[in-house]
């Protein structure tokens, strides 16, 4: 093996690789969709500085490899140093505008300003993450040496190389695929199953006949896991809805099935099905059919309004098909989410059905974040042609949600892919915090779909197809109110910068990212299921009540 393609192996110190750095540092620094603590800059500029780094190192090997002449004399020392200046001053000006750009980010969500204090959090955590990850790099190097090296003994140097690379390549897949995800996979179900045996502080069995989990119920309450505890045994109580209306409020019907509830999915959607019979459930005006997110959360800030417009005379179905939070499940558990979805809605929509159409509840479907994917496999199924719904709700609906994407991809040109009009908004229309659904003006026919999502919110406008092209977006004339005027769009950097936005979804306060608050998911219950003889007084009237309860609690997703 010569010189040369010794060289394109190991990859040696380089400036290249330091220069590198320094720019995918200044990168780093720049505002992404959400604001950052000290700690989490530190970790997106380690990993932004590593690929840096090694982005650098391989280039310049490669120019080794491929005997590139290199600058020499006079033109070498003028192009090093321009280099040298203009890294420094995007470097030196990414420094000091850092602390400015996150202030912007975090005034925009009403957050408390941060000072320059953070700078020795922010430049320990990157220097030792980095130094961490190029460790880890170098050993990974130093594999494909040993591994080219052997096999040049018995081929020809430029076979071994690539024999060796394609060896490392798929040694490494099937350990990151198998070991790895599947290991990953594993230990966070195994955490998750235990974490779902708990009971929160402060939540009791509910005694009331309506709510799963009671003395009366079909399910136990132990079965029901801890987010399916929580949500029986809260919301408004009569006592609750009868001093917002003066009185006449039903008990609100809450049925739900966990995970333990019965060994099939079958059986639990037969389960809750039998339990919506049980609590006359389809004598209600309302029936929401709801997808629960990854851990079985249903959010109470998108339920509890829509029992508030109705007086109680509403029921709400729920089942859990994961322990596992919507991080997680939105890669381990797409299959699962599709599959209950399906089972549990055919199951109560062929109920619902047989019922005379003048004697039976309106029929609504509701998806958070994940469960929205959920409600999408329902929607785009044919079992609801002859017998159509009345509408659904689908809050932060994630990159993986096809039909959102289409729709998205379809609106009427000069719309924001935040708020687009599509097909006239005849069955689809979309909201968020600033932003009502009565745009556009034309009609919204019987069965009214709309999608309440966040300008702000990774969850939804993530895609790797950050990495080489610019989002729309980001234009100046369809840039979101919540998204700060000074983010731009860097190659590789930006996709990057969002992916690491998504754990951060719901850290912020209601009303921005993944977190939607009670008033947006009120005006969108209130446009979406059309309460009879409903004014907007009522709808301020409400607004004014369910303000004060607003709480940032932990969205539990």
């Amino acid at each position: 093996m010569d010189h040369q393609q010794r060289r394109l192996l190991s990859l040696p110190d380089s400036g290249s690789g330091l220069a590198f750095a320094a720019v995918f540092f200044a990168f780093s620094l720049f505002p992404s969709l959400l604001p950052r603590t000290g700690l989490f800059q530190g970790v997106v500029s380690g990993v932004t500085v590593a690929i840096g780094y090694g982005l650098g190192a391989l280039l310049a090997a490669g120019w080794d490899f491929l005997r590139i002449p290199p600058l020499r004399g006079r033109a070498r020392t003028i192009t090093v140093w321009t280099v040298r200046v203009l890294i420094a001053f995007v470097l030196v000006s990414a420094i000091w505008q850092y602390v400015g750009w996150q202030n912007d980010v975090r005034s925009i969500m009403g957050m408390d300003s941060i000072d320059p204090l953070r700078w020795p959090i922010v430049i320990v955590v990157t220097l030792v993450l980095a130094a961490v990850l190029v460790l880890v790099g170098r050993l990974v190097r130093r594999l494909f040496v040993v591994l080219s090296t052997w096999l040049d003994r018995i081929l020809p140097e430029r076979v071994a190389i690539v024999l060796g690379v394609g060896i490392l390549v798929v040694g490494f897949w099937f350990l990151y695929s198998g070991l790895l995800v599947n290991g990953f996979f594993t230990g966070a179900n195994a955490l998750f199953s235990t974490r779902d045996t708990a009971t929160s502080p402060g939540v009791t069995r509910p005694q009331t006949p309506g709510k799963s989990g009671s003395p009366d119920s079909l399910v136990t309450w132990e079965s029901l896991g801890r987010q399916g505890r929580n949500f029986v045994a809260t919301g408004p109580s009569v006592e609750d809805l009868d001093a917002y209306h003066g009185g006449g409020a039903l008990e609100p019907i809450r049925v739900y099935a966990g995970l333990k509830s019965a060994p099939t999915l079958g059986g639990r959607a037969r389960l809750v099905l039998d339990e919506l019979i049980r609590t006359g459930a389809f004598d209600r005006e309302v029936l929401i059919v709801a997808t629960t997110t990854g851990t079985g959360f249903l959010d109470e800030d998108a339920v509890d309004p829509l029992e508030y417009i109705y007086n109680g005379d509403s029921a709400i179905a729920g089942v859990q098909y994961s322990y596992l939070p919507s991080w997680i499940s939105l890669l381990a558990d797409q299959q699962a989410v599709r599959e209950t979805s399906r089972v549990v809605f055919e199951t109560v929509h062929d109920y619902w059905g047989s019922l005379p159409e003048d004697d039976r509840p309106e029929l609504y479907l509701y998806g958070l974040s994940l469960g929205s994917f959920g409600v999408e496999s329902i929607l785009q199924s044919i079992n609801i042609i002859n017998e159509p719904i009345d509408g659904a709700l689908l809050a932060g609906p994630p990159f993986v949600n096809t039909l959102h994407e289409e729709l998205v991809a379809d609106r009427l040109e000069g719309t924001a892919p935040w708020r687009p009009i599509t097909q006239e908004g005849r069955t689809a229309r979309f909201t968020s915090r600033a932003y009502g659904l009565d745009i556009p003006d034309g009609p919204w026919g019987p069965t009214r779909i709309a999608y309440l999502q966040h300008g702000s919110d990774p969850v939804v406008f993530f895609s790797t197809d950050l990495a080489l092209a610019r989002p729309d977006w980001l234009d100046e004339d369809q840039r979101s109110p919540d998204v700060s005027e000074d983010m731009v769009w860097v190659p590789l950097i930006t996709m990057w910068q969002v992916l690491a936005d998504l754990p951060a979804a719901g850290s912020v306060p209601e009303g921005f990212a993944h977190l939607y608050s009670l008033t947006e998911n009120a005006r969108s219950w209130i446009a979406v299921t059309e309460p009879e003889g409903w004014t907007d007084g009522d709808t301020s009237r409400l607004i004014g009540f369910l303000e004060p309860l607003q709480e940032d609690d932990d969205p539990g997703i």
